[in-house]
This record gives C-alpha cells, sequence and structure tokens, in this order.
C-alpha cells in the first residue's frame, strides 16, 4: 500500500519538520518508513514501497514580491510534486507548474498515465484527484490545520476517528448514489473530494473546486463526429499504455530461493508459487475485448522492453499475457470459447501466454481469513485470493483492462439523454436488443414499449423529484414488494432512475435505511449542479468501480508488482466522455469502439466471437464459491459487527447466505457487500499499531474504541 500524505497548518513555521505546536516544545510527528519530499511549513512525505521513477518533484525559481512597505518578502517557494506513473518530462512538468500557478488545474491532468499532482506556491498547497476516483484525496482538520492525504486509515490514526456508521450504511444501500454518500468515509472526520477536483489549502483553510467543465441540462455538450471521438480514444490509449512501457523496468526486489526442478512445474510456474513476479510487462489475456486490447496494444509498441540488469529480455517474450482457466466450477462449455479466443491471441510471437489453472483455492469467497487490511471496504474482497492466484503469474508491470466497461458502455441512464436530446431513432437498437435477450414469449413484444415509457418517465423527472421518490423507495427496500423482472431488461428498468436502493438494501434493518433516506432527502433540497440522468448515474457507477479496484489493487498485491488500468486513466476517461451517446447505447459499441481501435493502430486479425460478452461463468462461480466457503460464512455472521452496529439482523443474513448456496435468486451481489464488509471490520478491530510515530504521534490507532452499539428498540 502506498500513499502521501502533509498538511497545512496556521504556524508559519513549526521549527522541526512536521513539528505538532510551538516549536520550542520540540513535538513532532512523521508517518512511519515515510520518505521526505519537501519540509516545514507544509511538509508532504511519500509512504510505501515507492519506486524512484514514481516520484518526482520540480521546483522553479522562488520570486520575490516587493513588500508593502518598501523592501521586498521572502521568496516565494514554488515546486510540483508528482507521484504515480506519469509520461510528462521535466519540462512539461514545469510547464503545468507555473499554469498551476496561475491556477489552470485542469493542465496538471492532462498528461499520460495514473499519478497524483501537489503543487507548492508559497503557503498555498493544491492536491489534485482524478476523474475517476481510483486516485482519491482525502482530508481531516487536524492541529489548527487541515492534513491531507490519498489514503483515509493513515488521516484516521492522525486524529484518533471512530467508525461512521452513518457511512456504512448508506454504503451498503446505495453504493452509487453519491448524494447518499456526501463526502463522508468509513472514518468520522475523515473526508474526500469528488473525481474531477481539486484540494486547495492557504494556511489550514481548505476550498474544493473542480477543474473540469460543467454541462448543462437543458443544453447538451456539442456532440463530436463518431469517427473523431473513436481516434480519440485511440490515441489516449496508446498514450497511456506508451506511458508505461517508456518507464523503467524493475525486477523484483527480493525473490525467495529456488527450490530447484519440481516435477511438473516449469520455471514460470515455480516462480509463481514463491509469491514473485516475474521482471517485465505483462497483461491479463481474458478473451474478452477490454484485456486483449492492451495486450495487443503493448505488444505492438515499442518501448523498454526489460530491466537495466537485462531481466525480462530472454526469446524474444515481451509481454507475459496471462489468462485464468477456473477448473472448479462447472459449465465448461461456456468458457471454452473465451480460451480459444485468448488461445488465438497468444498465437502472436511478441506474446507469451501463461494459462493459470485454479481449484477451489481460487473460488470467490476463498482464502478470507489471510488478506490485508485495505483502506476501506470493498466487494471485490471476497475475490481477492482469486485474483491473486491470477496476478502472481504476471509480470512486474501488469495491465488490466478494469473500467472499460464503466467508460465505453452506456448506462441504461442514457436513454433518458437521448429523449432529452430530441433523438428518439437512436433508442430502436438497444431497445429492441433487449426484446431479443428474453425468451420469446408474449410480454418479449411490450419490452421496447415497457423501456421506451421507463425512459420517458426518466427524462421528464426532475433531479429533486427523483431524490425525493428513492428516499421514500428505500424505506421499503426490506419488505416483500411484487416480482421484479430478471434478467437484462429488469436491471435496465431498475437503472431508470436518478437512484436506486443497492441490492444488499434488502437486508438492512429499518433504522439503517430510515437514515440513509433522510441523507437522500436533504440532498434533494441541497442547491447543486445538476447534471443530465444517464451522465450522472454512468459517471456514479465509474467512480463506484475505481474505488473497487482501488481496494482490489491493496487487498490482491503482490510486492514489487503495480497493476495499471489505462482506462481509467484521466486522458482515457476524458476520450470516452466524448463519444457520442447514440454510438455507446448501441449493442456491441464497445467492442466495436475498440476494433476500431485496434485497426488504427495496424491491427486487423482478431478471432471469431472476439468481443462476445461472457458473466454467465463469473455467476456459477459466485456461487460454487459460496457453497464452499459456507461453514465459514455463517460463523463469520453467528455474531456479526454489522449487526452490533445496528445495520442487519445476523439470522436474516445466514438465510440469505444459505438460499444463495441452494441456487435460489438472490442478488449475489448484495452478499458480496455485506461479506466484504463485516470482513473488513473484523481486520480493521484485529490490526495493532498506528501509521504515526513522533513525540507527538497519537496515542491510539483509529477506531480503537470498537464498533458502537446501537440501542435496540424495547417493545
Amino acid at each position: 500500500m502506498r500513499w502521501l500524505v502533509g498538511w497545512s497548518s496556521i504556524a508559519a513555521n513549526f521549527g522541526t519538520v512536521g513539528a505538532v505546536g510551538a516549536s520550542d516544545e520540540g513535538l513532532t510527528v512523521h508517518p512511519v518508513g515515510a520518505q521526505l519530499l519537501w519540509g516545514d511549513p507544509d511538509p508532504l512525505w511519500a509512504v510505501g514501497d515507492w519506486r524512484p521513477d514514481e516520484v518526482r518533484v520540480v521546483t522553479a525559481e522562488p520570486h520575490q514580491r516587493p513588500a508593502v512597505s518598501g523592501g521586498t518578502h521572502a521568496p516565494t517557494v514554488t515546486r510540483l510534486a508528482v507521484l504515480g506513473c506519469c509520461a510528462a518530462s521535466d519540462e512539461q512538468l514545469r510547464v503545468g507548474l507555473f499554469a498551476a500557478r496561475g491556477g489552470a488545474l485542469r493542465h496538471l491532468t492532462a498528461w499520460a498515465g495514473s499519478y497524483t499532482a501537489v503543487v507548492q506556491v508559497g503557503r498555498r498547497i493544491t492536491v489534485v484527484g482524478d476523474l475517476a476516483g481510483a486516485r482519491p484525496v482525502f482530508y481531516t482538520p487536524w492541529a489548527n490545520g487541515t492534513a491531507y492525504a490519498t489514503a483515509a486509515l493513515p488521516l484516521a490514526d492522525l486524529i484518533e476517528a471512530q467508525l461512521d456508521i452513518g457511512h456504512l450504511a448508506a454504503l451498503l444501500a446505495c453504493p452509487e448514489t453519491p448524494e447518499a454518500l456526501r463526502d463522508s468515509t468509513p472514518y468520522a472526520g475523515v473526508k474526500r473530494i469528488p473525481p474531477g477536483h481539486a484540494l486547495i489549502l492557504r494556511e489550514g483553510s481548505r476550498e474544493i473546486t473542480g477543474y473540469e467543465p460543467v454541462a448543462s441540462l437543458a443544453v447538451a455538450a456539442p456532440q463530436v463526429e463518431a469517427s473523431r471521438a473513436i481516434d480519440g480514444v485511440r490515441d489516449a490509449l496508446v498514450e497511456a499504455v506508451r506511458a508505461r512501457l517508456t518507464a523503467p523496468r524493475h525486477a523484483p526486489e527480493t525473490l525467495p530461493p529456488d527450490p530447484g526442478p519440481v516435477p511438473g512445474m516449469g520455471p514460470a510456474e515455480r516462480r509463481a508459487a514463491r509469491g514473485a513476479p516475474a521482471p517485465g510487462i505483462g497483461a491479463d489475456l481474458s478473451g474478452g475485448s477490454a484485456s486483449s486490447t492492451l495486450a495487443l496494444l503493448a505488444a505492438g509498441l515499442p518501448g523498454v522492453p526489460g530491466t537495466v540488469l537485462g531481466h525480462g529480455t530472454g526469446a524474444g517474450e515481451r509481454l507475459l499475457a496471462v489468462t485464468f482457466n477456473d477448473l472448479a466450477t462447472s459449465g465448461h462449455e461456456l468458457r471454452e470459447p473465451e480460451l480459444e479466443r485468448a488461445r488465438a491471441i497468444a498465437a502472436n510471437p511478441r506474446l507469451h501466454h501463461v494459462v493459470v489453472a485454479a481449484g477451489e483455492e481460487g473460488l470467490p469467497y476463498a482464502g478470507l481469513d489471510s488478506g490485508p487490511l485495505t483502506d476501506e471496504p470493498a466487494p471485490s474482497l471476497v475475490t481477492a485470493e482469486r485474483h491473486r492466484g491470477r496476478l502472481s503469474a504476471g509480470s512486474a508491470d501488469h495491465f488490466t483492462g478494469a473500467g472499460a466497461r464503466q467508460v465505453l458502455d452506456a448506462h441504461p441512464a442514457r436513454l433518458a439523454d437521448l429523449l432529452l436530446d430530441r433523438r428518439r431513432r437512436h433508442l430502436l437498437r438497444p431497445v429492441t436488443a433487449l426484446a431479443r435477450s428474453e425468451r420469446p414469449s408474449p410480454q418479449s413484444l411490450f419490452v421496447p414499449l415497457t423501456v421506451y415509457r421507463a425512459a420517458r418517465r426518466l427524462a421528464r423527472t426532475p433531479y429533486r423529484t427523483g431524490l425525493e421518490t428513492a428516499a421514500d423507495l428505500l424505506l421499503a427496500a426490506n419488505r416483500p414488494g411484487p416480482a421484479l423482472r430478471n434478467g437484462a431488461v429488469g436491471a435496465s428498468l431498475a437503472a431508470l432512475a436518478w437512484s436506486r436502493p443497492g441490492p444488499a438494501a434488502r437486508w438492512l434493518t429499518g433504522e439503517a435505511l430510515a437514515e440513509v433516506s433522510v441523507r437522500l432527502t436533504e440532498a434533494a433540497t441541497r442547491p447543486t449542479s445538476v447534471q443530465r440522468p444517464g451522465e450522472a448515474r454512468a459517471r456514479a457507477a465509474l467512480t463506484r468501480h475505481a474505488s473497487d479496484h482501488r481496494i482490489l489493487e491493496q487487498a490482491a498485491e503482490i510486492r514489487s508488482q503495480r497493476l495499471h488500468a489505462p482506462f481509467l486513466d484521466n486522458q482515457v476517461v476524458r476520450a470516452c466522455r466524448d463519444l457520442p451517446e447514440s454510438l455507446r447505447v448501441q449493442p456491441g459499441a464497445r467492442s466495436a469502439v475498440l476494433r476500431t481501435v485496434l485497426a488504427g493502430t495496424g491491427i486487423h486479425d482478431l478471432p471469431a466471437g472476439w468481443g462476445s460478452p461472457t458473466h454467465a461463468s463469473s455467476a456459477a462461480a459466485t456461487r460454487a464459491g459460496l457453497r464452499a466457503a459456507l461453514p465459514h460464512l455463517m460463523a463469520l455472521f453467528e455474531a456479526p459487527l454489522l449487526a452490533d452496529a445496528g445495520l442487519v439482523e445476523a439470522r436474516v443474513v445466514r438465510k440469505a447466505l444459505r438460499a444463495a448456496s441452494e441456487g435460489e435468486a438472490v442478488p449475489l451481489d448484495g452478499l458480496a457487500d455485506l461479506v466484504s464488509t463485516e470482513l473488513w471490520l473484523r481486520r480493521l478491530l484485529s490490526r495493532r499499531g498506528t501509521c504515526w510515530t513522533g513525540t507527538a504521534a497519537p496515542r491510539r490507532r483509529a477506531v480503537a474504541g470498537g464498533v458502537p452499539r446501537r440501542p435496540t428498540l424495547q417493545p
């Protein structure tokens, strides 16, 4: 886990680096294992196993301002720190620093890569977050000023924060509704800035400002031609991949000794068993359109194939392509076409193909007792062991296709945006495809009309009315209601709303749902810049997925390995937002766009069926994992901490787990939310120590008092 942390205070000088209080007292506090980037009066540290090329600091020539009474002020320090993978040269960083000094913060987010930028101009500190939410920024009031970080847990340790039960309730009840989550985190007193915003600190005071232009609700933004928009996606993806390829290569820092030849295991299998990534660059190759696009781009672009010591350059193997094969789940006929497509793509001589076969140890919900503590809870905690087994066979720099569906596909609510623009004819193909996805029946004939009515209802529903309706629906989310449609049609109809209850809301208590309902009602009356419904829902879904991917990186982390998700980069997200909505909503739009992207880079030979969606095998694996881990899950919810907090009733969750393992129609995503949150709470309370040291370091870690128990209502 890597993060940066710093603060801004009213005091002009503390006297010592990171001091707290008067300088004559000599009180200090600083993160454990930190690398100081710059010191007082507004220090900044990088914490964790950052690579040398991932931490860059450029400084402009200090300039002096004339004083009012004659003479000059002390020289103003102007510097920029960029942490992460950034393709900008030192000269480009200096140009960005001068632009940011004048207030042009968007310039700092225009470089290829995934990074966090921090600018200091005198006593003004600016921390810029990303567009997707994969690199969030957190802050909290502290020591007559404001502390900030790219992780919430260190700030919670710093202020000895307790749990925010209301945030956990909102995270379970409405995970894709920013109005319910607000700017809160699981830790009381620690806040986050929204994606597309920057945190500006001036001697302890803080301001949050957006750096992206806000689209109007009444007038649609100018539409870019489809061909030009796809060219923009191609250029952004190529630059994002090139940013990783041109960075210095790194070999694992420490490798356990090789035990020697093992029957049935080659060198790659033995290295994976020792838990160390291979030197060089690798990529997922699942046979899907997103991962295979990145693998083919990385294999075809020029870059730095190996490390400075020659690792990762043997036998022309430029890129290590990893395919995961689940042998413990029934339905091999569903996965076989995907594996065949992966083998066909891996026939490229610039790829070295490795198939990772996994049994029950690779199912979801496996290895729940062995994971690390993450910054926040996320559904990916229940699949971390599954991903870790795949990533252990990967490279030190590994590409994943995470985020492609969220940035390229059309959220169902975008149908309402088309109606707002009076482009009804573009709804014909998507609603027809939904009708064809259902089995032929008299009811399927009315699917196009049903979807059109739902989209028109959303287009005519004001933002405030939509949130108030969602608040009312949330109060009845845990009560039996009319049977809903299953499949793609049911999911699309449920998504055609400003907000909807999450899959875990049906198992929450009435008190928890009422608290989240109050949040939505308050948000409905709060003045805000309202976006179009489809755009707002799509951005919320992207933020949810990016946050889950950030937690997955921490939960499945392998030392010396970096996961790269180019689809979550700022420039790629911007380019994908320029795609016309009429193109997004068409069936198969994602694979069509990526096929055109590959064709623009000279890659035309793709296997038959490339881009076909496969989700049935994922649901089958989840149910198999639930059945295998059912005894452990039942013990986990025998006396859950979520019940102590008043969020769930243990017997209700145990009944749902048992029903899901028996194959009943239960929302599997909702169970993953509940299990991951309970698991995260237990790991948080069992941790020891804190992230800080020094004479003024916090005496207690965050949530040292345990989960607060809510009083139960007596009849």
